[in-house]
């Protein structure tokens, strides 16, 4: 996503065509990645996402809207509201109503977000979400049903627990609280070639697909990329859009090099000069959460749950986040008919199933749904499958997370260029980590300051910070840091 702004703005914009991108995958789209899965009546696939799946907040006239929304529309992309309110709960015994929780959740949720602009504002302490909620009077201790709705309300965002997690209000406050999924039969990377298709041709030499990047040399007059086929290409500058842990994916801009934090953390690459010691500090203070969603199609004339429902709650008496939410897209708006429903785990759940064969993990989610609907009702699948995006040597994770107590000139750090090699991802921004959208407007920023080193334009230095401290004073939020303080709280007459 950032490759996509970066080149628009920094190429198509600037008028420069002498650039390459260097992408390790057979296709453009990294994380937004869609396969075949299951079969309709007519023998034909259905096709599921294995990556980002939502647009999240859309947008309230008269303010501004999301840019993935916007690129939705205009390729037209099915999607469906998530009504989150449409939620069955269950435990070991079956259906158990404990959708009142939730309610509770919420109120000791809106004094946690009180508490956090009190903190952004006043240059506080930080706390995790977990001392937040403490606070507000929500303490789950063993109870699996409040740990249940916890991980819902939290973990399911966020790909971690309350304690690992700084909450962030922007993007739900500045553009609404809808959250559309998207089922697209074109795959919802269908956007980003439509977009890339603007100022790529078809076959275009300047687009280098399933090629390895193994060494970055930099220097404050260019940048050398070495690739595992043993090519080379140099470049004026470049833009690095790897993941936090794999830090591999790159993009020259006049080279464009695709990051994500977790491939930068893995050591996947090596760096000439190796990368000073507050960069180094930057990328490893942040972490990938990894989110894994694994599917199931059953006969369709043998679908045992509600389908009215769109999301069914499991409290697992033993294990918090055990297969806690299975998502029906077997019901109206979605995929009617299909007999299709995942269940969604994360980070350290995650771990586990990516490490272990099909088989096993088929069998404790089957054991799973038989406890939430009973065993002679549950058949066996006609079609399983999920994604190890933790074992994804280009990715090693699947979106970024900012840990409690970490400042923002941290961040800026993470952020921050080295030589003539800069970074843009989701990871890299202040505002909007984790989301589709955090990588759109992170590409078009970092697009738009080498689009003016080229033209000679509106130069500014970037800043990196030799010497961090303990909280963020409030003239710090700045556009230098990637964080505008004065937006923060807008939300364009969303309430």
């Amino acid at each position: 996503m950032a490759l996509l702004t970066a080149a628009q703005q920094a190429l198509s914009n600037a008028s420069v065509t002498d650039f390459v991108i260097v992408e390790y995958l057979p296709d453009i789209g990294g994380r937004v990645s869609h396969t075949t899965f299951g079969r309709k009546r007519d023998g034909t696939p259905y096709v599921v996402e294995l990556g980002a799946n939502w647009v999240q907040g859309l947008g309230t006239p008269p303010g501004p809207e999301n840019p993935i929304w916007s690129l939705a529309k205009k390729y037209n992309l099915a999607n469906t509201y998530s009504d989150f309110d449409s939620i069955a709960t269950f435990n070991e015994t079956g259906a158990v109503d404990f959708t009142y929780l939730l309610g509770d959740f919420e109120d000791a949720y809106s004094t946690l977000e009180q508490d956090a602009g009190y903190i952004l504002t006043q240059n506080l302490q930080d706390r995790s979400a977990r001392a937040g909620l403490s606070l507000a009077g929500w303490k789950p201790g063993k109870d699996s049903a409040a740990q249940a709705v916890e991980w819902w309300e939290v973990d399911f965002e966020y790909a971690a627990p309350p304690v690992c997690v700084m909450i962030g209000l922007l993007t739900f406050y500045q553009w609404s609280d809808e959250n559309n999924f998207v089922f697209d039969e074109r795959g919802f990377n269908t956007f980003i070639k439509g977009e890339a298709a603007t100022f790529l041709k078809e076959q275009d030499p300047r687009l280098l697909l399933d090629t390895i990047v193994t060494n970055i040399s930099y220097d404050d007059f260019g940048v050398t990329v070495k690739n595992q086929d043993g090519s080379c290409v140099q470049a004026d500058y470049a833009v690095c859009t790897f993941s936090l842990s794999t830090l591999t994916h790159l993009q020259l801009l006049r080279l464009i090099l695709p990051h994500r934090v977790g491939v930068l953390q893995s050591d996947a690459i090596t760096f000439k000069p190796d990368l000073p010691s507050w960069k180094k500090t930057g990328i490893e203070t942040f972490y990938m959460g990894t989110y894994t969603k694994i599917f199931l199609q059953f006969p369709p004339d043998q679908v045992f749950w509600n389908t009215s429902y769109q999301f069914s709650l499991y409290a697992d008496p033993n294990e918090r986040g055990y297969y806690p939410v299975f998502q029906s897209l077997d019901g109206e708006g979605f995929l009617p008919g299909s007999g299709i429903i995942f269940v969604t785990v994360v980070q350290a759940q995650s771990y586990v199933v990516e490490a272990q064969d099909d088989q096993k993990t088929k069998d404790q989610v089957l054991a799973v749904l038989r406890n939430m609907f009973g065993p002679e009702n549950v058949p066996e699948p006609i079609a399983f499958m999920y994604p190890r995006w933790s074992l994804e040597p280009w990715a090693y994770g699947s979106y970024s997370n900012w840990p409690p107590g970490t400042t923002l000139e941290m961040h800026q750090n993470l952020r921050a260029k080295v030589g003539r090699l800069y970074f843009a991802g989701e990871a890299t921004s202040a505002q909007y980590f984790g989301f589709l959208h955090g990588a759109w407007y992170e590409g078009q920023a970092v697009g738009e300051k080498i689009a003016d080193l080229i033209k000679k334009t509106n130069q500014t230095e970037e800043v990196h910070y030799e010497t961090l401290h303990g909280t963020t004073s409030e003239d710090e939020y700045n556009a230098a840091n990637g964080f505008v303080l004065e937006t923060t709280f807008l939300t364009y007459g969303f309430e």
